[in-house]
């Protein structure tokens, strides 16, 4: 694919250095429909869940409310992302949606589960889903599900993604002076990092919160949709990160959360 930026004239002698930055990741696209099978990849409704799994909770034992599944077998491929099996998000009915800014990674509440091997015997699991409670701060519509849709394509470096200032410098965009915020701001409308996704570079509505020694890969980003009637608080954009070398292991134990919004 064919990455398409009309960068601004000052920035065109970097176009090269721009353009080393390419990732691929996988663009997820939300469609409407009035059927899910239980295996399909989803944002909201309910999750693939064997009778042999607890549903999760939070340490009040109130049950987290079900995000989003992938089943790989769906998305194309891209490494080091697995190939199979289904990796569902949970996350906690609060204000802060399970975040927890002193350690985000910490899974009291939020959850993200992974099953390598799926049963596809609906007799061997759940299906009524009654027992789950009335949410109150949903940043889904309730009791909507829209399956999704997977391409790969390609991004470049964005301002929002904490590589950036490893890559440029904190201060690159100085070198223009007055023209120092007027540049900025094109670069940020021609490059970036929203929508749904797996894998690419992130982004924030305010900061990214990973150390620049430690950047993470983006596992999962689920942004404000008006049209799927998705709202992380005033149109923010939600987050899950794991290490290279857990996503490698499949360890999903220590992924971080995290969500901001404007």
């Amino acid at each position: 694919m064919a990455i398409e930026i009309d960068l601004p004239e000052e920035l065109r002698p970097f176009r090269n250095k721009v353009f080393n930055t390419t990732k691929t990741f996988i663009k997820a696209s939300p469609r409407k429909s009035f059927t899910i099978d239980w295996w399909a990849s989803r944002i909201g409704g309910n999750p693939y869940l064997p009778k042999s799994v607890d549903y999760p909770t939070d340490t009040d034992g109130r049950p987290l409310l079900f995000l989003c599944q992938l089943n790989f077998e769906d998305i194309p491929p891209l490494a080091p992302y697995p190939d199979k099996g289904i990796l569902q998000f949970y996350i906690s009915d609060d204000d802060m949606h399970g975040l927890d800014l002193e350690d985000m990674t910490n899974q009291d509440k939020f959850r993200v589960l992974y099953f390598e091997e799926i049963d596809r015997d609906e007799t061997n699991i759940v299906v009524d889903f009654s027992f789950l409670p009335t949410y109150d701060y949903s940043p889904l519509l309730p009791n909507a599900a829209y399956p999704i849709e997977f391409r790969t394509t390609e991004e470049v470096l964005p301002i929002s993604d904490i590589l950036f200032d490893s890559e440029f410098g904190e201060e690159f965009f100085q070198q223009f002076g007055d023209r120092e915020w007027d540049i900025k701001d094109e670069y940020t409308r021609q490059v970036s990092a929203k929508g749904h996704k797996i894998g690419g570079y992130a982004y924030f509505t305010q900061y990214d919160p990973r150390s620049a020694d430690e950047p993470m890969l983006l596992l999962l980003q689920i942004d404000s949709d008006p049209e799927f009637d998705i709202s992380w608080g005033d149109m923010g954009v939600g987050n899950f990160f794991i290490r290279q070398e857990d996503l490698e292991k499949k360890d999903f134990s220590k992924v971080m959360f995290y969500w901001d919004c404007y």
